[in-house]
C-alpha cells in the first residue's frame, strides 16, 4: 500500500466503486430548469409541488440518469434551489412529500 500512497496519494488507496455518479451537464441542468418551469401538473402530478422524489423522477425519465434523493438535494441547492416548507406540516413523517422546491431569485441591490 505505500507504493499506491507515494504514486497516487490517499485517492489511489480508496476501492474501485462505480467510475462516477451521474451529473447532469449546465446545459442538462438547463434543460431541466425549463422542464420544471412548466410545473409538476405538465408532468403528470396533480399538484403543483416539487418535490425530490418528482424531481428525481423526471431526471430519470429526461436525461435517463438515475440520481439519490439526496443527490437531487444537493443538486438543487448547488443551482440556487430552496427547499419551501408549508405552514402547516403535514402529518406523515415523510418529509420530502410535504415540501415544495423553489428558484431563488434575489433581487438586486441597487447600488
Amino acid at each position: 500500500w505505500r507504493h499506491a500512497w507515494a504514486e497516487g496519494g490517499p485517492r489511489s488507496l480508496r476501492s474501485q466503486g462505480p467510475a462516477s455518479l451521474p451529473r447532469l451537464s449546465d446545459r442538462q441542468f438547463a434543460q431541466l430548469e425549463a422542464e420544471l418551469a412548466k410545473g409538476p401538473a405538465a408532468h403528470g402530478w396533480e399538484d403543483q409541488r416539487w418535490t425530490l422524489s418528482r424531481v428525481k423522477t423526471l431526471i430519470g425519465r429526461r436525461f435517463h440518469l438515475t440520481y439519490t434523493i439526496q443527490g437531487v438535494r444537493k443538486l438543487l441547492v448547488r443551482n440556487g434551489w430552496s427547499c419551501q416548507v408549508p405552514a402547516r406540516r403535514a402529518m406523515e413523517r415523510d418529509d420530502d412529500a410535504v415540501v415544495g422546491w423553489v428558484k431563488e431569485v434575489w433581487p438586486r441591490a441597487e447600488g
